[in-house]
Order: C-alpha cells, then structure tokens, then sequence
C-alpha cells in the first residue's frame, strides 16, 4: 500500500467514523429520557448494541468507499457508485439529528427508507466497479433494513 492510498483509506474512516460521532452527539442525550419513553417493537435490541454494530458499519463502509475511490480504476461508473455513496451517506448523517435531535419520528422514516433505496442503487452500481466494495456495504444494507423495522414500528406504536 502506497502512502497515497493509506492517506485515502485513513480519510475514508474519519469520513465514515466522524458521521457515527455526529451523530452519537444527537442521540446519547436522548436514550435514557425520550427514547427510552418510547414504546418499541419487541424485537428492538438493547441499546448497547446499536454503538458496537454501527462502528463495525461505519468501518466497512469506509473500507468500500476507499476501495472504490483507490483500488476501482477511474470512470463514469466509479464516479456514479461514489456519488450514491456520498448520498447514502449524507442521509445516514441526517437521520440521527432529525430521529432523536428532533423526535422527528416519520421524517426519520423517510430518510430511512430513502437511505434503503441509495444504499441498494450504491451497491448495485459498486457491483460493476469493485465487487468486494458492494459485498462490504452489504452487511450495512441489511441493519438499515432492520433498523427501519423499527423506525416504522416507533412510529405505529407512537
């Protein structure tokens, strides 16, 4: 690995890791006051599991955005799965302060299954450039999809 592409890979985490900081600054406040208040489907877990898969995510998601960005040779096609990324992302950013900041139970909702929708297309178009990249943000597709089940249980139950 070139100096190039460990200062890639290490941009890529702060990316990834500073989103999940961001967004634990919103919603460590909350957990023992409203959300805790909340009813929530029976198959929500604790709250100590949420920080420990999200770091996991958050770092294979780094590594896929790197591999796109280093490893996938320059073109249209790479430039598409990175924008989807950048989008995903960029939702993923906004659903913690908009859930717990704000309470906004149905806007967290749709930004989640907004992100369901650019993780699938992102992975779907890293398939054609880097198919470890796509296979890496697979884990991360399937606790979104879990994740708003529970959202959407929150909001039926709320």
């Amino acid at each position: 690995m070139t100096i190039k592409s460990f200062g890639r890979l290490v941009l890529c985490l702060a990316i990834c890791l500073g989103v999940g900081v961001a967004g634990s600054l919103s919603t460590k406040p909350e957990i023992a006051g409203w959300y805790a208040g909340l009813a929530k489907p029976s198959w929500t877990p604790p709250p100590v599991v949420f920080p420990i898969a999200w770091t996991t995510l958050y770092i294979l998601m780094a590594i896929a955005f790197w591999r796109l960005w280093d490893r996938a040779a320059p073109s249209a096609l790479r430039g598409r799965a990175m924008i989807l990324f950048a989008i995903q992302l960029a939702l993923n950013a906004a659903w913690s302060p908009v859930f717990f900041g704000w309470h906004g139970i149905r806007t967290g909702l749709v930004i989640v299954a907004l992100m369901v929708v650019t993780i699938t297309a992102t992975i779907l178009s890293a398939t054609r450039v880097d198919r470890i990249a796509a296979w890496l943000l697979v884990p991360y597709l399937c606790w979104v999809l879990y994740a708003s089940t529970i959202n959407a249980g929150v909001v039926a139950l709320n």
